[in-house]
């Protein structure tokens, strides 16, 4: 660009030239003010400004024709064109103008040098150009420590500002190391920085020299974040760049290799269309498709490598592998039902005639809502089998899902897509397993889910389990509904009071008590020996048990509600036949009582009844367990002392209220039943119960208190054959228990004959198995008066010495 550079004039030439334009003579203390927009020059900096209104071209001649010094003061408002006195700011800067330039286009250019601040006096008329009394503010030279110290902290402030500036010269970082006035440190620093105007007219017009380092320094520190965190934005954006560039590259070349492979778009395309086929043939419903077709066109959209491609073509995996389409329903044949579970389950009548009248209604109203049958009972008695058995009768297909322990509400309903890893729950799981819609689904031991912070999964459950809900189920991964209505549930539990309330109402509840001697008979020679052949290598023919060495393994070897301990002892039997037979020592190997010593060892249970009962003081009581009924031996006996009562045991706290119940009752019917109420204060009672690492509780235990009691201070015995179960009253009352059904069982198999209940448990007689309604004798109890009655022996005779039968007593309970 071509610039013409203006002469300066000499000797007489400013003066001719002032008169020619009339102009009057410019005071000594006055000075020709230039207006800028958006611009502050600072003393000491040299600057180029461009003047293109016509005052200010007016006053850059007249002040170079003048070879005067002119003010440069910046304009309040940068939008108003021409300026007065009302505009202007009071503080400017004394410029020499160094060079004038006039461009071919016409500007105007100034190079002018800051030499020191100035501050409006008074704006004065009368000339073409602004024109002002000012008064020349000199710089402050004072160097006290203060300030020192702020000099040397604002150096190193714009020594690191530099470094991190883009492109600054090297020029600049000199200058700012030869300065040695603190003043023109801070002005520098403030020129060169990239700031507002406002904020620089602000530093300009601070004349004092500590305040204006520490405004300097703040806007720097400022500044030095920006740049600094704009460096490490600068370099985090070309690391992705270099990235994904070298993605680019990658890219690039596998789609080489797949093309040279015949694996590349070609290839892809005919995937997708296989997936677009197979989504349109799975018989989805119309809203769970059109998500799917939602999710393929974003897949065709992906590249092959990235890390969704992935999680979208799984999801569609599992859409089009789930059976939406519902199958016919085979008939369902009820003799056949019959048939198969009474050949998979001896007994259990009651159990099989609700199973049937289940069947019954599913082949009449095959769309009606069924209802979620939940079969509770102990271990080993044939929940699970039973599930299959109803598979088979309806000729489905059975899974199971296995509930114990589950903690996490994701294993129910699925986790969201989002997290990686990500899968359906359990349930559609089982589903897919399955293959079809209209399964038998067995949810085990439902009793035993967990809760923990990642939300509770019988919650979930309610849903799934809601036959006015489960139509419309909606599992996280799957993110679209899905109909369980035609999914038939069955559940499985020990004990019901771990269930939640509102879980347990969506479900039937079924129990399943434990089996009698006769039954587990039947069932080993039916079905476990014949398992446990086939489970040991052993062909028919080769082993055979005897029936009274069932009965002797039943009776003598295990003792529990199911039959799972006797299929291990019939199993450990089997194995001691097989090694003879693997020997080759013999080919046909016949089990009889006389060799189980040999082959299972020593008997592990004896019947202990006659003995525990044989003395005054014991009373044999039921009890219910999560694993079935049991017996429960209740002792007490007299030692001296001052009337307490002791009760150990690990007794619970109801428990122990039923003793102390107990007691207050023998205490007040002593005369009724002819004891000496001195010797209730001349004595301390102490109640056990055995087995004392055991907790126990329950109220179901006060009538066996009761009669250990009496027992004890009538010196009578309690029958041996004979137990009871009942909780009680202060007036004498006998009320109703729960566990009736599981506690007869318990005695049925320990070999009692009689049992003591409450009579107001009538109604749950119907419950009890045949077979122990026919080999028990019950004794319903109204009051406690009337097991008195029924339980106590006559009194034995007055014994020789003194003292004799309490310490004969107390020995036989020791």
């Amino acid at each position: 660009m071509r610039s013409t550079e203006s002469a300066a004039p000499t000797g007489g030439e400013p003066e001719k030239a002032r008169q020619e334009q009339n102009l009057p003579p410019l005071p000594a203390d006055t000075m020709i003010i230039v207006p800028v927009r958006n611009f502050v020059l600072f003393p000491g900096m040299v600057m180029p400004v461009t003047v293109g209104r016509p005052k200010s071209i007016a006053a850059a001649q007249q002040a170079v024709r003048e070879q005067r010094q002119i003010g440069i003061l910046k304009q309040r408002d940068a939008e108003v064109g021409d300026p007065t006195a009302i505009d202007m700011h009071r503080m400017g800067t004394v410029a020499n103008v160094v060079r004038y330039i006039t461009g071919p286009d016409g500007t105007n250019h100034l190079v002018c040098q800051g030499e020191q601040r100035f501050q409006v006096l008074e704006f004065l008329s009368g000339w073409p150009f602004l024109v002002a009394r000012v008064l020349r503010i000199p710089e402050s030279t004072t160097r006290t420590p203060e300030i020192e110290a702020r000099f040397v902290h604002l150096r190193g402030q714009a020594l690191e500002a530099l470094e991190l500036m883009p492109q600054a010269p090297d020029e600049l970082s000199a200058a700012v190391q030869a300065i040695d006035q603190p003043g023109a440190l801070a002005d520098l620093a403030i020129a060169y920085m990239d700031v507002k105007p406002e904020e620089k007219q602000e530093v300009l017009e601070t004349v004092d020299i500590g305040a204006r380092l520490d405004k300097v320094s703040r806007t720097l520190a400022q500044r030095i974040e920006v740049l600094r965190l704009s460096a490490e934005i600068g370099k985090q954006t070309k690391a992705s760049l270099d990235e994904r560039q070298r993605e680019v590259l990658l890219r690039e070349q596998m789609a080489a290799i797949q093309k040279q492979l015949g694996e590349g778009e070609e290839g892809k395309a005919a995937e997708l269309a296989e997936l677009e086929k197979k989504i349109r043939e799975a018989g989805m419903p119309k809203d769970v498709e059109e998500q799917a077709l939602k999710e393929l066109r974003r897949l065709t959209r992906m590249p092959e490598a990235q890390g969704e491609y992935g999680m979208v073509r799984t999801y569609l995996d599992w859409l089009i592998e789930l059976p939406w389409r519902l199958p016919e329903d085979s008939n369902i044949d009820i003799k056949e039902a019959r048939r198969i579970l009474d050949e998979d389950h001896y007994g259990l009548d009651k159990i099989k005639r609700r199973i049937v009248e289940f069947l019954a209604v599913r082949k009449l109203a095959p769309q009606g809502k069924a209802p979620i049958l939940c079969f509770v009972g102990p271990p080993g008695v044939g929940k699970t089998s039973l599930g299959q058995s109803i598979a088979r009768a309806m000729n489905r297909k059975f899974v199971r899902v296995s509930l114990g322990g589950v903690h996490d509400e994701a294993e129910i309903r699925g986790h969201r897509r989002t997290y990686i890893g990500a899968l359906p729950g359990n349930i559609i799981q089982a589903i897919r397993k399955a293959g079809t819609r209209n399964c038998v689904m067995m949810l085990d031991e439902i009793d035993k889910l967990g809760r923990g912070i990642q939300g509770d999964p019988s919650a979930a459950l309610l849903e799934v389990l809601d036959p006015e809900q489960n139509n419309t189920f909606r599992d996280n991964y799957l993110g679209v509904p899905f109909d369980l209505s035609r999914v038939v549930f069955i559940a499985t539990a020990n004990m019901l009071d771990t269930i939640p309330g509102p879980l347990r109402d969506r479900m039937e509840i079924i129990s399943l008590a434990g089996y009698t001697d006769s039954e587990k008979l039947q069932i080993a020679s039916r079905y476990l020996v014949k398992r446990q052949m086939e489970a040991n290598g052993i062909k028919e023919g080769q082993v055979e048990i005897a029936e009274p060495a069932l009965r002797e393994i039943i009776h003598y070897y295990t003792r529990e509600a199911g039959v799972r301990n006797l299929e291990r002892e019939i199993g450990k039997a089997l194995r001691h036949a097989a090694v003879r037979i693997a020997e080759g020592s013999a080919t046909h190997v016949r089990i009889d009582v006389g060799d189980l010593a040999a082959i299972l060892g020593p008997r592990q249970f004896e019947s202990e009844l006659a003995m525990r009962t044989s003395v005054p003081g014991v009373a044999t009581g039921l009890a219910w367990t999560p694993v079935g009924g049991d017996i429960l031996f209740i002792e007490a006996t007299r030692v001296p002392g001052s009337g307490k009562l002791i009760l150990t045991g690990q007794l619970g706290d109801v428990m122990k209220e039923s003793a102390q119940a107990a007691l207050s009752i023998v205490k007040n019917r002593a005369s009724l039943f002819g004891i000496d109420a001195a010797r209730f204060e001349k004595a301390d009672i102490h109640v056990h119960v055995p087995a004392g690492a055991i907790p126990k509780d329950g109220p179901s235990a006060g009538v066996a208190m009761f009669m250990a009691l009496v027992s004890l201070m009538t010196e009578r015995t309690v029958r041996s054959d004979t137990a009871m179960t009942g909780e009680i009253s202060l007036r004498g009352l006998v009320l109703p228990v729960g566990g009736i059904k599981e506690k007869v069982v318990a005695a049925a198999r320990a070999g009692l004959k009689r049992v003591m209940l409450p009579a107001r448990n009538r109604k749950d007689y119907e419950d009890i198995p045949e077979e122990a309604r026919n080999g028990l004798e019950f004794v319903w109890l109204e009051r406690v008066d009337e097991a008195v009655a029924a339980a106590l022996e006559p009194p034995q005779a007055p014994p020789s010495v003194p003292g004799a039968d309490a310490s004969a007593s107390e020995a036989a309970v020791a």
